[in-house]
C-alpha cells in the first residue's frame, strides 16, 4: 500500500507508518544487496563503511505533511585511482546530495518560489504541509540553474520601468518564439551594445521608435536588420489623428460657436497674431520664444495652427443632475426669457431635481440650456475614425461619415488614416507607397501629422522593414505585462538579480 501512495520508496526497505496528527513518519532502510555507484568514478561498490540517518521531507499525502526517516549506507570506493575515499549511496526519485526534500517535493517548491517567490510562496506551501520561511522560499529561486539560451536569429528588445521616469532595465527575448534571453540591468545603449557585440549571429532586430536601442545596434553590427514595431507606428497614428480632431472640435461639434467668448479667448487670438506676425517676418521659433516671453512648446503649439480657431477646444461637459430636466428649462426660457432662477429651480425640484442651486446657476451660466455641445470627445471621435468601418456598427459608421465630412481637413485625416491602416499588412510593395502616404500627408493642412511623418522619415529604413517583413515586437510587450505582475508581486523591493531570476524562469 505504502509503495502504491510511494513509489519512490519502491527501492528501499519500509520499516514502519506512523501517523500522528498532521505528520506521516515512515522510517526505512537501503538494500544491502545493492552496490552503489561512486558519485566520483562511476564504479559500483558494496564495501560498506557505516550507516547513517537522513529525514527527507516528501509531498504531502491525505493532508498530513510526510517525513522520512532513511538509513543509508556509507561505502568505501573500491577504485584504487579515485580520489574519493568514501560516498554516501543515493537513491533515485528519493534522496539528493546535500538535500532534505525528495526530488519530488523539491520541484513544487521550485515552482512556487518561482511563480510566487518570497512571502507568498511561503504561504502556499503552507497549505501544501511543507513548512518554509520567506528567505529559504527565495534561497531555493537562486539556487534554480538557468536554462541555456541560444542566441535568435531575431531578437526583440524593449525597455520597462524598475521606477517610473527614474529607473528603467532592458528585456530582451526571442522574437520568434516569446522566450526569455536575457535581462539587462539599465537601458543604456552602452549595455546593450556590449550584449549585441557577445552575442554575434542575430540577423534582425525588433524594437520600438526610442533611438537609444536603435543607435546601440547599429554601433554592435551595422548589417544587422532593424524593424520598427508596427503597433507603435499605429500608436504614434493615433496620437497625432487625436490632436488634430481636437484642433478641429469647432468643425465637427453639434452647435455653438468654437470660441469661446472671455478674457481667455481674447488672450488666445492675441498671441496667435504676434506669432503669426513675427513667423511671416522671418523670425525662427527660438527667437519668437524669447521676444513674447513664452515657453517654446508653446510657440510651436501656436504656430501649427493656421487658424486661430482651431487653438480653441469646442467645450465639452460630464453629465449632471440638471440633464434630465434641459428640455423643461429650455422651454421655460424660451417663453420667459427673464425667468428668475428661483422659480426654475422651484419647478424642476417639483418634477424631482435633487441638486443645488448653485449647480442650476452653472449650468445656467455655462450655456448648456439652449446650445447643445458636442457629445463626443476627441478621445472618442479618434477611435471611430481609427477603427475599421466594417467592425462599426451601423449608427457609429453614420456618425463617423459626419466627422469626416466635417471639413476638408478631417476627410484628409480620414483618408490618410484609411491608407495608413493598409500599409500594416507587410507587403513588398508597401516601402513605395508608405513615400506616397507621406507626400499627400504634407500636401494637406495637418500640422500634427507633418510632425509625425517628419518621425517616419527620420526611421525610414526600420519603418520600412516594419511595412515589408513579417517580424513584430507584440511577443516582447506581453512579456512586459507579465513584468508589470511579477514586479508588483515583490512590492518593489526585488533587486536585478532576484527580478531576472523570476523573469527568465517564467
Amino acid at each position: 500500500m505504502v509503495g502504491d501512495l510511494l513509489p519512490q520508496l519502491a527501492a528501499v526497505q519500509v520499516e514502519r507508518v506512523e501517523a500522528s496528527g498532521d505528520l506521516l513518519r515512515i522510517t526505512a532502510r537501503t538494500r544491502d544487496d545493492l552496490p552503489a555507484a561512486c558519485p566520483l568514478c562511476g564504479q559500483s561498490s558494496d564495501w560498506v563503511h557505516s550507516r547513517y540517518e537522513r529525514h527527507v521531507a516528501d509531498e504531502a499525502v491525505g493532508g498530513r505533511a510526510v517525513v522520512i526517516d532513511l538509513s543509508v549506507r556509507r561505502l568505501y570506493c573500491e577504485n584504487p585511482a579515485c580520489e574519493k575515499v568514501t560516498f554516501a549511496e543515493q537513491i533515485d526519485g528519493l534522496t539528493r546530495r546535500y538535500q532534505r526534500r525528495t526530488p519530488a517535493l523539491q520541484k513544487v517548491v521550485d515552482a512556487v518560489a518561482v511563480a510566487l517567490a518570497g512571502s507568498a510562496g511561503a504561504r502556499l506551501l503552507g497549505v501544501l504541509h511543507h513548512v518554509l520561511t520567506w528567505a529559504g522560499v527565495l534561497n531555493c529561486l537562486m539556487r534554480i540553474s538557468l536554462p541555456a539560451r541560444v542566441v535568435p536569429r531575431v531578437l526583440g528588445i524593449d525597455e520597462f520601468a524598475l521606477r517610473r521616469g527614474h529607473r528603467y532595465a532592458t528585456i530582451l527575448i526571442d522574437a520568434a518564439t516569446g522566450e526569455r534571453i536575457e535581462v539587462l540591468p539599465d537601458r543604456k545603449m552602452e549595455t546593450v551594445t556590449a550584449w549585441l557585440k557577445a552575442h554575434p549571429g542575430i540577423e534582425a532586430v525588433c524594437r520600438d521608435g526610442a533611438g537609444g536601442f536603435a543607435q546601440a545596434t547599429t554601433d554592435a553590427d551595422p548589417a544587422i536588420t532593424q524593424v520598427c514595431d508596427r503597433w507603435h507606428l499605429w500608436h504614434g497614428l493615433a496620437e497625432a489623428a487625436q490632436k488634430e480632431i481636437a484642433a478641429h472640435s469647432g468643425c465637427w461639434a453639434k452647435a455653438g460657436p468654437p470660441l469661446r467668448e472671455g478674457t481667455r479667448a481674447a488672450t488666445t487670438l492675441e498671441r496667435w497674431q504676434q506669432v503669426h506676425q513675427l513667423l511671416d517676418a522671418g523670425v525662427g521659433l527660438l527667437e519668437c520664444s524669447r521676444r513674447l516671453g513664452l515657453a517654446l512648446n508653446t510657440v510651436k503649439r501656436y504656430a501649427r495652427h493656421t487658424e486661430p480657431e482651431r487653438m480653441v477646444r469646442a467645450p465639452l461637459y460630464r453629465p449632471t443632475l440638471v440633464d434630465p430636466y434641459r428640455d423643461h428649462l429650455r422651454r421655460r426660457r424660451a417663453e420667459d426669457p427673464a425667468v428668475p432662477v428661483t422659480h426654475l429651480l422651484r419647478e424642476i425640484r417639483e418634477l424631482g431635481y435633487t441638486g443645488s442651486a448653485n449647480l442650476l446657476v452653472r449650468y445656467i451660466n455655462q450655456g448648456r440650456v439652449e446650445a447643445d455641445h458636442a457629445s463626443l470627445s476627441p478621445r472618442k471621435a479618434a477611435r471611430l475614425l481609427l477603427t475599421d468601418p466594417d467592425h462599426l456598427r451601423e449608427g457609429q459608421r453614420v456618425l463617423r461619415d459626419q466627422l469626416a465630412g466635417a471639413c476638408p481637413e478631417m476627410t484628409a485625416l480620414a483618408d490618410a488614416v484609411g491608407d495608413f491602416a493598409a500599409l500594416l499588412t507587410p507587403k513588398p510593395a508597401n516601402a513605395e507607397a508608405l513615400t506616397g502616404w507621406i507626400t499627400r500627408v504634407r500636401a494637406a493642412d495637418l500640422p500634427f501629422l507633418h510632425a509625425y511623418a517628419t518621425g517616419l522619415e527620420r526611421d525610414r529604413a526600420g519603418v520600412d522593414h516594419a511595412l515589408t517583413l513579417p517580424w513584430h515586437n507584440g511577443r516582447t510587450e506581453g512579456v512586459n505585462n507579465k513584468i508589470k505582475l511579477l514586479k508588483r508581486q515583490t512590492y518593489g523591493r526585488a533587486g536585478h538579480r532576484l527580478l531576472r531570476q523570476r523573469i527568465l524562469l517564467s
